[in-house]
């Protein structure tokens, strides 16, 4: 029987930082009043499989200059990147982050950004 991701009940994840960083996520949540960081942390409780895969392209193309973009998954180097962005992924190719530097931007974990944004203003979810 698979388990739900609800408050209370217990998730199936085995890795030790991945569970950490939904748990500070809850947290930063419920403290700043901020429900951004719930949807990200529910994302990343769900299947590998069902977790957001970005490429810069899309970046490029649905991302305004200077956005702050969370991918709660993995970012992806196919395509192409001419904006300035600060992208917060779980995971990211070295590609993509190569690309993301190159136009300008910065390329962080979502750990980072949190410290940076606890009340979750002005973020984008993309995935």
């Amino acid at each position: 029987m698979s388990e739900e991701s609800d408050m209370g009940k217990k998730m199936n994840k085995s890795n030790p930082n991945l569970i950490a960083l939904v748990m500070r996520l809850k947290d930063a949540s419920r403290t700043n009043e901020a429900p951004v960081w719930r949807d990200i942390a529910v994302r990343l409780e769900g299947p590998q499989s069902h977790w957001a895969e970005v490429n810069v392209g899309k970046l490029q193309r649905y991302a305004a200059e200077n956005d702050v973009i969370v991918i709660p998954g993995k970012l992806l180097g196919a395509g192409e990147l001419a904006k300035k962005l600060t992208v917060a992924s779980y995971r990211s190719s070295g590609q993509a982050k190569d690309k993301v530097e190159k136009a300008g931007g910065t390329s962080v974990s979502i750990e980072e950004l949190l410290a940076k944004h606890p009340k979750g203003s002005k973020i984008k979810l993309m995935g």
